[in-house]
């Protein structure tokens, strides 16, 4: 089944994915690309546009910027975040300084986080 997406995000996804910041072209480039799971970037999902999206382990990873530590950031992130819980998805969020200061840890957490929703614990 696919989600429902608003097809106005499609140009702002496809900008999004030319203007990504630095800690989602590290990510991208130097694990998800070529991670053994397909991931998309900037995936369009209901009114929302995610990170990254990993259909088959239907998770949602997100790399939170300065802006998403406000108030209104929080609140604004808690209802994106229940929203796609809805669909039965999978939020995982990271800060920019972690992704910087803890490349390899984000990454193992990751693939652990999709081995698990797929049943592949060791």
């Amino acid at each position: 089944m696919s989600l429902p997406y608003n097809e106005k995000n499609i140009p702002k996804a496809k900008a999004l994915r030319k203007n990504a910041t630095p800690q989602e072209r590290h990510l991208w480039y130097d694990f998800l690309s070529t991670y053994a799971v397909r991931f998309q970037r900037q995936k369009a999902i209901d009114n929302f546009i995610a990170d990254f999206y990993c259909h088959k382990a239907k998770l949602v990873v997100e790399i939170d910027g300065s802006q998403h530590f406000s108030d209104e950031g929080m609140r604004l992130d808690d209802f994106r975040t229940e929203i796609l819980q809805g669909y039965d998805l999978k939020v995982i969020r990271f800060n920019n300084r972690q992704v910087n200061e803890n490349f390899a840890g984000v990454c193992a957490y990751i693939d652990a986080v999709v081995r698990k929703e797929l049943g592949m614990e060791e």
